[in-house]
C-alpha cells in the first residue's frame, strides 16, 4: 500500500477516535445536566423530593384525579403543615359504579408508595381514599371488609414510611369494622371519618344520599387534613394550632385535634362533622349508633 494512503487511513482513525470520544464526553455532559445517569433512568436529588407526598384514591364515578374530597383534604393539609412541601398522586384505577377495580387501584397506590420511597426516602407518604376509594385504601392497609382480606396489602416493610391515614365514607364501618381498629398495619396513624347521615358507612335513620356526595367537604376533610399534619409535623417542633382533646363528644383521643362546638353545622357544610354536637333529626341514642365509627377511633 502507498505510504500515503497508510498516512492517510492512520490520520482518518485518529479523527474517528477523537470524534468518538468527544461525544461520549458531550452524553455524560449532557447526563449531568439533566441529573439522568447515562442508562437514562432518572436520578432524584434532595430538591426534587417532597417533604410529604397524598397519595388518594377517588370516590365512584368521579372524573379522574383525587376527586372533591380528596383535593378538599389536601389543600386543607398544606395550610395546616405550614412550612412543608406537600406533593400529590392520584391513584390510578376504574372507580366504576360496578366496583371491580379496587384491587387494581391498591395494586396501584401500592406501586407508587414503593418509587416514592426508592426515590425519595424521606417523603412522608399520606395515605387516603373516600367511598370506594377508602375499599382501595382497606386493601392497601390489609384491612378485612366483612371478614375477607381483598388483595395483597402493603409490604410491612413500607408501613413506616407512611405517616398518616385518612378515609371518608368507608363501607367497611358496615362490614367490619372501621380501618383504624382492623389495620395491624397503621394502628395509632389512622382517621376513618363517618357522616352520619351517610348511608354508605353508617346504618340507621336520618340517612340521604347527599350525606354521601355533599357531606365531606368542608368540615370532614378540615377534620382530618388536622389528624395528618399533626402526624406529619411531630417531631419537628411545629404544632398544629388548636391541636388538643376533642371537645363535646363522645370518647376522648389522647392527642387530637380540639374542635369547636357548633348548635349547627358550620358555614359552608350542611351537615355536622363529629365533634361538633348533635346532628340535627339524628339521635346518638338510636339502636345501632357507634361513636367510634363516626370519628373513626378504635
Amino acid at each position: 500500500m502507498p505510504p500515503h494512503c497508510r498516512r492517510s487511513q492512520r490520520a482518518a482513525s485518529t479523527r474517528s477516535g477523537r470524534r468518538w470520544v468527544g461525544l461520549g464526553a458531550a452524553a455524560l455532559l449532557i447526563a449531568a445536566v439533566l441529573n439522568v445517569a447515562p442508562s437514562g433512568a432518572p436520578v432524584a436529588s434532595a430538591d426534587d423530593c417532597a417533604d410529604a407526598e397524598v397519595v388518594f384514591a377517588r370516590g365512584t364515578d368521579e372524573p379522574k384525579g383525587m376527586g372533591q374530597v380528596g383535593d378538599a383534604f389536601a389543600d386543607s393539609l398544606r395550610k395546616q403543615a405550614v412550612g412543608m412541601n406537600i406533593g400529590t398522586y392520584a391513584v390510578n384505577y376504574d372507580a366504576g359504579k360496578l366496583q371491580l377495580g379496587g384491587d387494581d387501584g391498591a395494586k396501584d397506590a401500592i406501586s407508587h408508595i414503593k418509587s416514592v420511597v426508592s426515590a425519595c426516602p424521606s417523603t412522608q407518604i399520606v395515605l387516603g381514599g373516600y367511598s370506594q376509594g377508602a375499599s382501595v385504601v382497606d386493601i392497601v392497609a390489609g384491612t378485612p371488609v366483612g371478614g375477607i382480606k381483598w388483595g395483597d396489602p402493603l409490604p410491612p416493610t413500607l408501613a413506616d414510611n407512611v405517616a398518616a391515614v385518612a378515609t371518608f365514607g368507608n363501607v367497611a364501618n358496615r362490614a367490619g369494622g372501621p380501618l383504624p381498629s382492623q389495620s395491624a398495619l397503621f394502628a395509632g396513624k389512622a382517621i376513618d371519618l363517618c357522616n352520619p347521615a351517610d348511608p354508605i358507612c353508617h346504618a340507621g335513620p336520618g340517612n340521604s344520599w347527599s350525606g354521601h356526595t355533599k357531606g365531606y367537604v368542608p368540615a370532614y376533610t378540615a377534620q382530618a387534613a388536622t389528624f395528618v399534619a399533626s402526624k406529619l409535623l411531630a417531631g419537628t417542633g411545629q404544632t398544629v394550632p388548636g391541636f388538643g382533646p376533642p371537645q363535646g363528644y363522645g370518647p376522648q383521643a389522647p392527642g387530637y385535634g380540639q374542635l369547636p362546638v357548633y348548635a349547627s353545622p358550620p358555614p359552608g357544610s350542611e351537615h355536622m362533622p363529629p365533634g361538633y354536637g348533635q346532628l340535627p333529626g339524628y339521635d346518638p341514642s338510636t339502636s345501632g349508633y357507634d361513636p367510634s365509627i363516626v370519628t373513626g377511633l378504635p
